[in-house]
């Protein structure tokens, strides 16, 4: 096996990885997971040499090298905010991803270059595709309608961005986001209901892609509007992220009854999607169609539901914080604790929500220690 000295060279090995990927089977073979560790340590190495709050976080922990990829600090996904969390240099950033929130809010970034940014996509397109544009969708002879914005109207989002990806799987994608005088995502829902109805008169099967509050505002018309849509068999939904004040609020079992009931998506053919700016890989819940389960993230990234108290990995069904290990985060770093909370299921988790605080007590105290002189 190639040693591993240089970003180009744990580019080189994940590809190499990613490439023996089976169909989505969780939980990943056994012999992924040393795979997995090697990289990651490897990884970690780098990153913890060459970005300086990286390099300092684990510095003020004393931890140089791992045996194990759990044993890998994670970095605070609020540090994303507050620090440049990248080993490139200034001349190299080609380009920046901002992670949502709030009108207010400081954006995390999360910067790429050329190399990066094509590894984001490749990471995106192998777990997407065998989970939702899979054999039993005729991809090239359906539409895919997004209701987000394209990535030229968004270019700092990178779920806009993903979206760009998907859609050139399409000959004719149809992008139904807007952008408000304020710069927030609206939604075109006379064009959203236009691409619908052509779709279901010439029996051509839709896939939906969008945020959850984009789902609730067409769905919310289509009750105002008493316009119930009966999409092609084969038809899909794929909903992903929280509300952020844009929507009303709406339980992810409700949400999956209206789209069944307005648009004629059947619960097996909704998928959710898990994925932030500070990722380079997502998970989903089920494989399209089929039943839903616990997130998954592919085999090159792993995830632990983690108590906030102490760091530590919960036990089979207990609830803590979602903490990422991301291999394709290749440029800044691949240890992430998120704010997420979620219960353990096995290998995998599901979902409950934001935390009520923004960082998980230890981590932000953590984080509060590179500001100390």
């Amino acid at each position: 096996m190639k040693s591993i000295a240089s970003f180009d060279d744990v580019e080189s090995q994940l590809r190499a990885f990613m490439a023996r990927t089976p169909p989505p089977d969780p939980p990943p073979p056994p012999q992924s997971d040393t795979e997995f560790n090697r990289l990651a340590a490897a990884l970690f190495s780098l990153q913890a040499a060459s970005v300086p709050v990286y390099r300092e976080f684990c510095a003020r922990r004393k931890i140089s090298s791992i045996q194990d990829w759990r044993e890998i600090p994670a970095l605070p996904a609020s540090a994303f905010k507050e620090y440049e969390v990248t080993s490139l240099p200034p001349d190299q950033r080609a380009h920046v991803f901002h992670s949502s929130g709030t009108t207010g809010q400081r954006p995390g970034r999360h910067f790429h270059n050329a190399q990066s940014l094509a590894l984001y996509e490749d990471s995106l397109l192998r777990w997407f595709l065998p989970h939702f544009l899979n054999s039993k969708f005729p991809v090239r002879h359906s539409q895919l309608v997004f209701l987000t914005p394209s990535a030229a109207l968004a270019p700092r989002s990178s779920l806009a961005r993903m979206m760009e990806t998907i859609a050139r799987q399409s000959a004719k994608p149809c992008f139904a986001g807007r952008l408000d005088s304020r710069g927030s995502w609206t939604l075109d829902l006379g064009q959203t209901a236009a691409a619908l109805s052509q779709a279901q008169s010439a029996r051509q099967p839709v896939a939906l892609l969008g945020t959850a509050f984009s789902f609730v505002h067409l769905l919310d018309h289509c009750q105002a509007s008493r316009t119930a849509f009966r999409l092609p068999e084969g038809s899909r939904a794929m909903e992903t992220g929280g509300y952020k004040g844009r929507s009303r609020v709406v339980a992810k079992l409700e949400l999956r009854q209206m789209i069944t009931r307005w648009l004629g998506i059947p619960e097996s053919h909704i998928l959710a999607e898990y994925g932030m700016s500070e990722l380079s890989s997502q998970a989903y819940d089920r494989v399209v169609p089929g039943p839903a389960g616990a997130y998954h993230f592919p085999p090159w990234a792993r995830a632990q539901v983690v108590s906030p108290e102490t760091g530590r990995e919960v036990g089979e069904g207990k609830t803590g914080m979602v903490r990422v290990f991301d291999l394709a985060n290749l440029r800044s770093v691949l240890a992430v604790q998120t704010e997420d909370m979620a219960a353990r299921r096995a290998d995998g988790f599901e979902l409950i929500g934001r935390a009520a605080e923004a960082e998980p007590r230890g981590c932000s105290l953590m984080l509060e220690e590179l500001t100390t002189p």
